[in-house]
């Protein structure tokens, strides 16, 4: 079987429900804009079909799949890109990040009533960076955008700065702190993991998606807890790539929470490094897996917390450098391999994930494929979802069992909290 993965581009446009009037669009990959007759068309035949009470949400044409969605009858949304024949609720699941994208670092109340088109325009501008991180999967490190459960990372000194990250935010006034290395939580606050699934993941791509600063103040809105209310999101700098987050009212001040920084974090500059130093890894080198894995996504539906990783076989030399796949190759490969799999044989938190497993006389829990340079088996025990990517010559039937020993591995394990 050849492999399963597609290098994807794509268009997304924001257009008036009403009116069509374009608001803005974005692109993946080299691509010219496209003409505004199209962007016409493509809101035509929406409205069409609208205007004759049909829904029309996906359709597929040579090579390509297109997606409409309209938001609080404010704005519709489109994607166009190419078909990667995986089930339409992840391309739906895109538009639905995107809008929540917009009215995290905008507000639902502007968002859904424009009132100066040209105004909206600009300010809108803010939430350009996330949503290009959203349209561009494939340069994410991370999986949360597909998975709907944002990434950890786990080590042993996980439980030593929980107590740092408690004092700290606490010392702010806030119940709502977390501490990200590399985009991916290592620590939250209890308060902060009671936030939806979707304010989770935005959040933390929200903060590498703005350029690099010591220390910064935010506005944002919770799309689901406060989409019409501001909080202020602060950050702060402890380390490269390791970064502090409060939300917060109208106090502390910036100032103020940046003269505390250095006195409560200080102590904990050594374990924060240890733990930096997990990454790509994402979790401790002790906790030892089987050889032939080449990298693996492994999803709690119901704490919504993703592991995953695909760079811990970097610079294996014990084989030939035509079998060695780079960790953007394989991070591609997991993410088609996903996409296929939910929503086809598996369900998900993904919203209509359900609906192509429901159409099966039975509960599917498992499925494989087998490609010309690896392997992928996937499993659902419980609340956990597996997906594993192998060495091509690990023998096919060995794969149910060290997928089985692997996720018992990981999630019976003290440091991941699985």
């Amino acid at each position: 079987m050849r492999t399963i993965c597609l290098q994807m581009a794509a268009y997304l446009v924001c257009l008036t429900a009403g009116g069509g009037v374009p608001l803005f669009s974005r692109t993946k990959g080299d691509l010219k804009p496209l003409p505004f007759p199209v962007i016409g068309s493509l809101n035509a035949v929406h409205m069409f079909a609208e205007n004759h009470k049909v829904d029309l949400q996906t359709t597929t044409t040579h090579g390509s799949k297109i997606a409409w969605k309209v938001y609080q009858d404010s704005i519709t949304l489109i994607v166009a890109t190419s078909d990667d024949c995986a089930a339409d609720c992840h391309l739906a699941h895109l538009l639905d990040n995107v809008y929540n994208a917009m009215v995290l670092m905008y507000g639902s109340e502007e968002v859904g009533n424009i009132k100066n088109v040209e105004r909206f325009k600009k300010e809108i501008k803010v939430c350009f960076n996330l949503v290009d991180a959203l349209l561009d999967q494939a340069c994410l490190p991370t999986f949360s955008d597909l998975t709907n459960a944002p990434d950890i990372i786990a080590g042993p000194e996980n439980s030593i700065l929980q107590n740092f990250l408690d004092a700290f935010a606490e010392a702010a006034g806030s119940h709502y702190g977390c501490l990200l290395v590399h985009g991916k939580i290592a620590v939250a606050t209890r308060k902060w993991w009671s936030f939806s699934p979707t304010e989770l993941v935005l959040l933390s791509l929200l903060v590498p998606s703005m350029p690099q600063c010591s220390s910064r103040d935010v506005p944002v809105f919770l799309p689901h807890l406060s989409p019409t209310v501001p909080h202020r999101l602060l950050t702060f700098q402890l380390l490269k790539h390791v970064e502090v987050c409060i939300l917060t009212g109208p106090t502390p001040s910036l100032t103020e929470l940046s003269q505390e920084v250095n006195r409560f974090w200080r102590a904990g500059q050594d374990t924060l490094k240890a733990l930096r130093n997990h990454h790509p890894r994402n979790y401790p080198p002790t906790l030892g897996l089987d050889h032939n894995i080449l990298g693996f996504i492994v999803v709690n539906t119901e704490s919504h917390r993703c592991l995953c990783s695909v760079d811990f076989l970097v610079g294996d030399r014990s084989k030939p450098p035509d079998r060695i796949l780079s960790p953007d190759r394989k991070r591609e490969i997991l993410r088609a391999f996903y996409k296929k799999v939910i929503g086809t044989y598996l369900s998900a938190t993904i919203e209509n994930s359900t609906k192509g497993p429901s159409e099966f006389p039975h509960q599917a829990m498992e499925t494989y494929v087998v490609c010309e340079s690896h392997k992928c088996y996937a499993l659902q025990e419980g609340h956990h979802q597996i997906f594993i990517i192998y060495d091509v010559n690990i023998p096919t039937f060995a794969m149910r069992s060290v997928t089985q020993k692997t996720l018992t591995a990981l999630v019976k394990d003290k440091v991941t909290q699985l």
